[in-house]
């Protein structure tokens, strides 16, 4: 964790917190800006921050999140520090509720799992980071079997590296196959969990299907490639048991083509990779 040398203090943190709602949460429906309050970890920032943190959110109506039950250490230190398990340690804070989310929840027991369905507390699953971490493997098909809303995420950069939710679709999915044979969810549960599970646990109905009243956002697969054939015969499967191994043809985020032929529109591709790798090369040259 940071020094305390480096960290600002409560107060600070706050005021901070507020003038970012303040000046760019937009509530509309289709907005393509909100706001969401994330102190890291119950266990690397004051119980105090946790608390306000959680008063100013239900104030301001923005939603929280932070990592949580991640790895058999943070559940040590937490019971050891506080007396008690992560989740309850948050329950007593004010952070459980639907308008809050935790990255990882990989160790959670039974009981705590019902708590979480109870009070729709939501999930956001990282297979990639916790692979890479050996952090452990989430009990995702328990959490869906309970109605605790699930959602799929990459994590950070710092943990994934490729950051690409296609890959972390097909992840997932062979993650759990291997945990748990046939209670494990299919290709297209995993899918489901990517585009209507991350839009319950983001609080947006306008997002995450393909429906009539909601935000016009996908991507599109041209199924005409040597790659896909007979994997296309079933597509509500297909990104989890075969996967994509390229780039999507097409993507389109509110209305907005931002994708076309597998080339990002707007930019120079060619032109940033350099300014990029030239970035990269002085950066490790300090070093």
């Amino acid at each position: 964790m940071p020094p305390d040398s480096v960290v600002q203090d409560v107060e600070t943190i706050l005021k901070d917190s507020q003038k970012m709602i303040e000046s760019f949460h937009d509530q509309e429906r289709f907005s393509m800006r909100n706001i969401a309050l994330a102190p890291c970890s119950p266990f690397s920032v004051a119980l105090d921050l946790m608390r306000e943190t959680a008063k100013l959110g239900r104030d301001y109506g923005v939603r929280l999140h932070t990592h949580l039950a991640e790895t058999q250490d943070e559940v040590n230190f937490v019971q050891e520090r506080f007396g008690m398990r992560p989740l309850a340690l948050m329950e007593s804070l004010d952070w459980v509720g639907s308008d809050v989310w935790y990255a990882h929840g990989i160790y959670f027991n039974d009981e705590e799992i019902d708590v979480l369905a109870k009070t729709q507390t939501g999930i956001a699953h990282c297979p990639i980071s916790n692979m890479k971490l050996s952090s452990g493997i989430a009990r995702i098909p328990e959490l869906i079997k309970a109605g605790v809303p699930v959602g799929l995420a990459v994590d950070g950069s710092a943990s994934n590296d490729g950051s690409n939710l296609l890959e972390e679709i097909r992840v997932a999915y062979l993650l759990h196959r291997l945990n748990e044979s046939a209670s494990a969810p299919t290709g297209y549960e995993i899918l489901k969990l990517a585009t209507n599970g991350s839009a319950k646990i983001l609080g947006r109905d306008d997002i995450g299907a393909l429906a009539a009243g909601k935000a016009a956002g996908f991507f599109a697969i041209n199924r005409e490639c040597l790659e896909l054939v007979g994997a296309d015969l079933d597509e509500p499967n297909m990104l989890g048991t075969v996967g994509l191994k390229k780039s999507v043809d097409l993507t389109i985020v509110n209305g907005k083509v931002v994708v076309q032929d597998g080339r990002l529109k707007g930019i120079d591709e060619e032109r940033v990779t350099g300014e990029a790798k030239a970035k990269v090369k002085q950066y490790l040259g300090k070093y």
